[in-house]
């Protein structure tokens, strides 16, 4: 079949882009041709090395676009009603439906994935047009729902309740829904009504992990870390749910020089004010603090003012620790990034860790909201005994291809896609 991944954004690193692209290789797999639409792809070149079929770029998918920011504007933090507003997103969508369907015919598709439109309203008119397009055309579609509207504060109080639980996610006769997690399962069929398969996140464990080799190897020296040094890693985006304050406490708390806590991804998604808060709190708390988003990015390369950029996966083979504090995560990729590349890890107990990750036995440093005396000590012995870090390693390795591999996902996409 010709199957299309259509979405707000399906490129770079956002964890929707990056199941997006997993889902498209076990699909091919499964002997199918993908094609991506959405407000913005990564370069051709990029897309056709990903083994897309092709791709088409629609400006006005985007969740920035200047029309469904300013709808979403009108539609969020007021629950005062606008009479012109659905109207307005009316319009919106029957313009974007036009293009989508001019997509659809172009490429002869068979088979639609709604990435995450269905699920986060950032793009009102998008999941109004594309909810039409599924009603007109009849093409069967799955739904692939990150994260629900309702599961973010920043929708709670709006005035459009009625085109939420239309349009997110939609009940349509040919469209089946999959979540991430068991919570978001669970809330799906009780909010709507609607049934769902859980798809986790995954990993292709079958092919080991990239290791140190002749790009990355300066890494270290790169940001002043020394090869005696601990490099406890946290490669997460810089925004308050991900609880980095947690993880400041916990390297504080080690009290040794040698620990240096590298901070990967950019802030900014949400301000910089968190960012500069961190800062502080490790200048205070006496920790070695390193914020190197400038020189890591999605990929290999040069940065605007020609220093060396390494792509995120060239920071792994360099850490000694991972830490994943995160108070809230849809599911956890970069977790099973850590599992993929053999490292050791704390990790706060958020409620998708607790229902969908922990229960397999993994063995990381478990912390409830709070680091304490055992969870240092457990970091302590781990940077100081390899041999254990190693087996607590091998062992979560194990289990991460057992549960979380593109083996996995390609036996729960098989009966939908080549039942």
């Amino acid at each position: 079949m010709n199957i299309a991944c259509i979405s707000t954004r399906l490129a770079g690193t956002d964890g929707v882009s990056l199941e997006t692209a997993k889902m498209a290789v076990v699909l091919r797999r499964l002997g199918h041709h993908i094609f991506y639409c959405a407000g913005e792809l990564d370069k051709p070149e990029a897309l056709q090395k990903q083994g897309i079929a092709g791709g088409r770029k629609i400006p006005g998918l985007h969740f920035t676009d200047e029309t469904a920011v300013a709808l979403g504007r009108r539609a969020f933090g007021t629950d005062t009603p606008d009479p012109e507003l659905l109207p307005d997103i009316n319009r919106r969508a029957a313009d974007l439906k036009q293009e989508l369907q001019r997509f659809v015919t172009d490429f002869q598709i068979d088979f639609i994935i709604v990435q995450n439109a269905f699920a986060i309203p950032m793009q009102l008119p998008l999941a109004q047009a594309l909810t039409l397009l599924l009603a007109e055309t009849g093409l069967p579609a799955l739904a692939h729902n990150h994260d629900f509207f309702w599961e973010r504060v920043r929708f709670a109080r709006n005035n459009v309740p009625e085109f939420l639980n239309r349009y997110f996610p939609p009940d349509l006769p040919h469209l089946r829904h999959a979540v991430i997690n068991s919570a978001a399962q669970r809330d799906l069929r009780q909010r709507r009504g609607l049934d769902s398969i859980l798809l986790p996140n995954v990993f292709d464990f079958a092919t080991p992990a990239p290791g140190i080799d002749g790009y990355n190897a300066d890494f270290r020296q790169a940001i002043d870390i020394e090869e005696s040094d601990w490099l406890i890693l946290q490669p997460t985006r810089v925004v308050p749910r991900k609880g980095i304050e947690l993880a400041i406490e916990c390297v504080a708390r080690l009290n040794d020089p040698r620990a240096k806590l590298v901070i990967t991804h950019h802030a900014g998604d949400e301000g910089v004010d968190y960012l500069n808060y961190l800062i502080d709190l490790a200048q205070q708390k006496g920790v070695d603090l390193r914020y190197e988003a400038a020189i890591v990015g999605d990929s290999r390369g040069e940065t605007a003012d020609g220093r060396k950029r390494y792509a995120l996966w060239d920071t792994y083979p360099h850490a000694d620790f991972v830490m994943y504090p995160s108070l809230y995560e849809g599911f956890g990729n970069a977790l099973i990034e850590t599992i993929y590349f053999r490292l050791p890890a704390l990790v706060n107990r958020y409620s998708v860790y607790v229902d969908d990750i922990g229960p397999h036995g993994f063995q990381f440093v478990e912390i409830d909201g709070a680091v304490t005396d055992e969870a240092v000590t457990a970091v302590r012995d781990y940077l100081h005994h390899p041999p254990l870090r190693t087996a607590a390693a091998d062992h979560n390795y194990a289990l991460g291809a057992r549960h979380f591999s593109y083996e996995t996902l390609q036996e729960l996409l098989r009966p939908i896609f080549n039942g």
